[in-house]
């Protein structure tokens, strides 16, 4: 039986193959493995959860905002647009993003599955193996309960992210299985623990937050698992290799921040997409003003005209890397910058004034969004007359 029935968008296809040849590593080395690894190898099995039993499945959640997340989340709020918006139309853009957000993290879960079932073919160390062999467990469970809640407790299944999907392929289709480990154990899994946590703080909805309290101790172990097992490695590699995987990792974190650009959602309301995306990229000082909110350290690449620049540096909200014209800074630089960035540990987020960053909201970046928004619903009208 097909399943495009569940996507909120036309889908052609929902299967996606490639090439993913590698070189896969067999090992008669049983003994000597590494403590960190086999004591990582102890917690994962320990640690192992069945979700049909430990979730609370019975549970009702509000249909008009199931995960109970707060509206100024939204990118419209607070709009001429939303202030327009009938209560209906509002449930419906919060029932769909929030879907959205799920079905990524579905998707995002999957390819992890796949890289990490390529990981205990490829890594060259048993340990890795024994772990890795864990967290394939933990990925199908993750791929399970996130299906699981769109199903019961959403509507509908939204396609996979162009961005996550063209980050996947990269991170698959390598043959290296130490970029594998980069792609996945360290930017992906990274990410998404970040995201898990979030949500966690943002949420009421009770059955969310179990689900994700629980996902997100996995997630610690995967990063930890990515960490213990490259910093050896990375350690051999050539300054040309070391580069080659920094510029890796920047274009994942590229696309790892566009995923979350909620493109499907804007296209399933007839909104121009590109149009949306520009609106929601261009104001760096939203993005600060948002990590400010955490009271951690700001490192940021911007450009060097950016109003964010003299913002960070006066009020000592942390360090910044600027950019001349379209010129990408050398990635030395960059390192030398995350690396002292890193080391200063004298932080302190009660001597920073935070008055100046009050002005700065989703609500002036996404103006023109809401233009977008009446724009497409005068055209709309205007086809239906």
């Amino acid at each position: 039986m097909t399943t495009q029935r569940i996507y909120q968008l036309p889908v052609e296809v929902t299967e996606w193959k490639f090439d993913g040849a590698t070189e896969i590593a067999f090992n008669w080395e049983y003994d000597d493995g590494s403590s960190s690894l086999l004591e990582l190898y102890e917690k994962g099995k320990q640690q192992q959860w069945n979700a049909s039993t430990r979730l609370d499945w019975s549970l009702e959640l509000n249909p008009d905002n199931p995960m109970e997340l707060k509206d100024e989340a939204i990118s419209i709020y607070g709009t001429e647009y939303w202030n327009k918006m009938t209560e209906k139309e509002r449930a419906w853009l919060r029932l769909h993003l929030q879907s959205n957000s799920i079905s990524q993290f579905m998707h995002g879960e999957q390819g992890a599955l796949l890289c990490t079932a390529k990981i205990v073919e490829t890594v060259p160390w048993i340990d890795a193996k024994y772990y890795a062999s864990t967290q394939v467990m933990d990925e199908a469970r993750h791929v399970e309960v996130f299906s699981r809640y769109l199903d019961e407790k959403l509507t509908g299944h939204y396609p996979i992210n162009a961005h996550l999907q063209m980050l996947l392929d990269d991170i698959i289709a390598d043959s290296r299985w130490d970029m594998t480990y980069l792609g996945m154990q360290i930017m992906v899994e990274g990410l998404a623990l970040a995201a898990f946590g979030f949500i966690t703080q943002m949420t009421t909805e009770p059955l969310l937050k179990q689900l994700l309290r629980n996902v997100m101790a996995d997630e610690a172990r995967h990063v930890a698992f990515g960490v213990l097992s490259l910093q050896e490695f990375y350690r051999q590699l050539s300054a040309a290799e070391i580069r080659e995987r920094q510029e890796f990792a920047f274009e994942a974190a590229v696309r790892m921040r566009d995923r979350f650009l909620q493109q499907e959602v804007w296209e399933r309301m007839g909104v121009d997409v590109r149009q949306a995306t520009q609106v929601l990229l261009a104001a760096p000082e939203r993005q600060v003003f948002q990590a400010m909110l955490s009271r951690r350290p700001v490192f940021a690449m911007l450009h060097e005209d950016s109003t964010a620049v003299d913002m960070i540096r006066s009020k000592r909200a942390g360090s910044v890397v600027t950019l001349s014209g379209t010129a990408l800074p050398d990635a030395h630089d960059v390192a030398g910058a995350l690396q002292s960035f890193m080391a200063d540990t004298a932080h302190d987020a009660d001597a920073v004034d935070h008055s100046v960053f009050d002005a700065y909201s989703a609500r002036g970046s996404t103006r023109a969004l809401a233009a977008a928004l009446d724009l497409a619903c005068e055209r709309a009208a205007a086809g239906r007359g």
